[in-house]
This record gives structure tokens, sequence and C-alpha cells, in this order.
């Protein structure tokens, strides 16, 4: 998927809540380009412009699978607290 289909996608199934610009997209997809977590090839987008696609290597999914770990872990401290007030 290129950036703007990956932006519009988080939007998407987030029901409108999380809204990615490109000053926070662009640069995030670089870091997991030179952690090697995405691959990236250019092609040629559904306008006909030339666009960058994306794509999970095998160490991103291990990383996010870690990282899921790591985000349900949280929530369930946060749930804690909040059942505490």
């Amino acid at each position: 998927m290129h950036g703007y289909g990956i932006a519009a996608r988080l939007k998407q199934v987030s029901d409108d809540v999380l809204e990615v610009g490109e000053s926070s997209l662009y640069p995030a997809l670089q870091r997991l380009l030179l952690n090697g977590w995405v691959k990236a090839e250019w092609g040629t987008s559904e306008n006909n412009r030339r666009a960058r696609y994306y794509a999970l290597t095998a160490s991103g999914r291990k990383q996010l699978t870690t990282e899921r770990r790591e985000f349900e872990r949280m929530i369930g401290a946060i749930q804690k607290v909040l059942e505490m007030a």
C-alpha cells in the first residue's frame, strides 16, 4: 500500500478517529525502512502517478507482535488504574 493509502486506511478503520498527516507518516515509514521492518517498491498509483508501495517484512511482522504485546500490557495497566478511580 502506498503512503496516502495507508493514511486513508487508518482513518477508515478507526472510524475517523486516527488521522495521520504526511509530516508524521513519511518519517515513520522511513524509520520502518531503516529498521528493515517494511520494504518499499516504486509503482504507479490508481491516479497514474508514481508512488512508493510499502509492505511488512518477516522482521516487521515479528516486531509488530512484540509491539502488540507491549501495547496490550499498557492498556491493561491503564484499565487497572482507571478501575481504582
